[in-house]
């Protein structure tokens, strides 16, 4: 397992930096945001993988030809009290690093869950005093307040979609339609749980400048995503008004979108968290005001097969060294 566990370094190394940095600025993901959520998450996992696999497999490295050989090894020093003398300091290290790599990614994942259900209780409560519930659409909340706001609540079967009655103000029957059905397909497509696993990994690993670019890169594609679902019954055009709107707060300006978006098309990836909202609307709207083609097939393949891979080698490398 000796070079196994260099491998594994060396992959962990790969994919927690020039991979995510590349994947964020590519040009494609916009052309197939599903095809690109899947490869984010197989790069998430697979670092993670291989993070803690290097460590692990360079601690184990003298007591066994592989993963399930070397664990049984170190059962018999834990619990047997067999001789430890093959496992030198710096291999006792790389385990305990390990271990608590592990744990701690866990944990942040527990906790971060943990902290969003709690928030999301809190908010629940909040909209039972400073809401009511839509006349006409099940399952939607209207509160009482000038600036269009759209978003949704998950909880299973108490999810609920929040609007403002300023928004209802702004826009038509059309429009609220188009948002309604944007709101409703990040519930249906289970966005929430993207969202909490993306950013457990950026709160476990805040040293890490790319956990923050696959974060805002994930946001993104569920608006997509999102955007996709509601281009199926509603107009571009109508999706088009009912972003700006919802976005910027106000009635977009003849001709105002299209210079919006071509200015925000190229922005910085090093913007102030502040902006990265802006940003990602423009963004949007860039996409559906300058629509490409899809991704061919065979390319949507090619990036899935890469994404099986990407999870099938650090695996072999752990349980079976030999084979790579």
């Amino acid at each position: 397992m000796f070079w196994a566990s260099y491998y594994l370094a060396a992959l962990a190394i790969v994919l927690a930096w020039p991979v995510p940095i590349a994947l964020s600025r590519a040009k494609w993901p916009v052309r197939s945001p599903f095809t690109a959520m899947v490869l984010w998450q197989a790069i998430a996992l697979a670092g993670g993988l291989s993070m803690i696999g290097a460590m692990l497999t360079w601690g184990l490295e003298p007591l066994g030809d592989n993963l399930v050989s070397a664990l049984h090894g170190l059962w018999n020093i834990l619990l047997d009290r067999s001789p430890a003398t093959t496992l030198g300091l710096v291999h006792v290290f790389a385990l305990s690093t390990a271990v608590l790599l592990g744990i701690h990614l866990v944990f942040t994942l527990l906790l971060t869950y943990y902290r969003i259900r709690r928030a999301r209780r809190r908010h629940r409560g909040m909209l039972t005093l400073l809401s009511s519930p839509s006349d006409t659409r099940p399952a939607t909340v209207v509160i009482s307040h000038p600036t269009p706001v759209a978003y949704c609540l998950p909880g299973g079967a108490r999810s609920v979609t929040v609007l403002s009655d300023g928004l209802l103000e702004m826009l038509s029957d059309e429009e609220l339609s188009a948002v309604l059905i944007h709101e409703k397909a990040h519930l249906s497509q289970h966005h929430h749980l993207l969202l909490w696993a993306f950013a457990a990994w950026r709160a476990a690993l805040p040293w890490l400048p790319t956990s923050q670019l696959a974060q805002q890169s994930v946001n993104e594609l569920i608006e997509m995503l999102a955007d996709d679902e509601a281009l199926r019954t509603v107009k571009p055009e109508t999706l088009i008004r009912a972003v700006a709107i919802v976005g910027t707060g106000a009635q977009p300006a003849d001709g105002g979108l299209q210079s919006s978006a071509l200015k925000g098309r190229d922005a910085s990836l090093l913007a102030g968290p502040e902006e990265h909202e802006r940003l990602g609307t423009v963004r949007r709207l860039s996409r559906l005001l300058t629509p490409l083609p899809p991704l061919p097939a065979w390319q949507r393949t090619a990036v899935l097969i890469i994404a099986a891979l990407l999870l099938t080698v650090p695996t072999t490398l752990l349980i079976a060294p030999g084979m790579l």
